[in-house]
């Protein structure tokens, strides 16, 4: 699976390895900072330079705060070409767009910057906790305990209708990028993303396919309308295929295909400007 359904919110599964590796690195510097206090109070090691408490919570959310911003702010500049069209969504930051490495170093800045009164052993345990929790993100991306093998690999030959009820064998749709987004209408970040989406189905390379998961026609239509969308391929998927086949936990959900229709790209929750233009076609090929 790519994400878990908390009623109508979707966590990517990524974000919920985060979490753990946070909670991983947060136990472990709480456990060595109160050994290394007790170890003070015995006299057994020499006391820092600044022996005053150091709140583990305290640093903990100077160290989030800190790799969040530094992630996301590497990521904006390492995709500034996206983001230049739409800087505000710079703010949007439960979309994707966060930079691994670029937040690590924010927060060994900042740990080091918050510890630099408190001695030299106080800021060894905080970088061993940094690595620590890095090391086990990296494990569970890697082990994917939570992950499943996806069940669509091409374009799968189903029948979907237009809004008009004619039939659409969804395999026949051709182009260097089809992108099929399952959506609904009562779906906030659905409609969120229907701008970018018609925005990038307006390249002669790509055609977007709107399925709509589960509603009736009157409805998409009315929506569509109300929002002057007029994509080719707005189609009604109302026994929810693509959801299953798809494994889909939650709207909305994105499948992205090469010209051969394999598939190349799956996302489950609100797609961003950059990550959706990272997986297009070179301009002219």
């Amino acid at each position: 699976m790519d994400a878990i359904a908390l009623g109508p919110a979707l966590i990517s599964v990524e974000r919920l390895y985060a979490f753990v590796a946070a909670l991983v690195m947060l136990i472990e510097f709480s456990l060595l900072i109160r050994l290394l206090a007790r170890m003070h109070a015995r006299g057994t090691t020499a006391p820092a330079h600044d022996s005053s408490p150091l709140s583990p919570s305290r640093w903990f959310n100077r160290m989030l705060v800190s790799w969040v911003i530094g992630a996301r702010l590497t990521y904006v500049a390492l995709h500034w070409a996206s983001y230049q069209q739409t800087p505000l969504d710079i703010l949007k930051l439960w979309q994707p767009g966060y930079h691994l490495l670029g937040g690590m170093l924010a927060a060994t800045l900042a740990s080091l910057w918050l510890l630099r009164r408190h001695g030299v052993i106080r800021q060894v345990i905080a970088l061993g906790s940094l690595t620590l929790g890095l090391t086990a993100f990296l494990g569970l991306k890697q082990l994917d305990p939570l992950g499943s093998t996806h069940s669509i690999e091409r374009m799968p030959s189903i029948t979907l209708h237009h809004l008009d009820r004619r039939p659409v064998l969804l395999d026949e749709v051709r182009n260097q990028r089809v992108i099929v987004n399952l959506w609904a209408t009562w779906c906030p970040p659905c409609r969120r993303e229907m701008p970018l989406l018609a925005e990038v189905d307006a390249r002669p390379d790509v055609t977007v396919v709107l399925a709509n998961q589960g509603e009736q026609a009157l409805a998409v239509t009315r929506f569509l309308k109300s929002e002057r969308l007029t994509l080719e391929y707005a189609l009604l998927d109302p026994a929810m295929q693509l959801m299953g086949l798809a494994d889909a936990q939650g709207l909305p959900a994105t499948l992205i295909f090469d010209g051969e229709g394999r598939l190349i790209e799956r996302h489950i929750g609100e797609l961003s400007r950059a990550q959706l233009q990272a997986l297009m076609p070179p301009s002219g090929s």
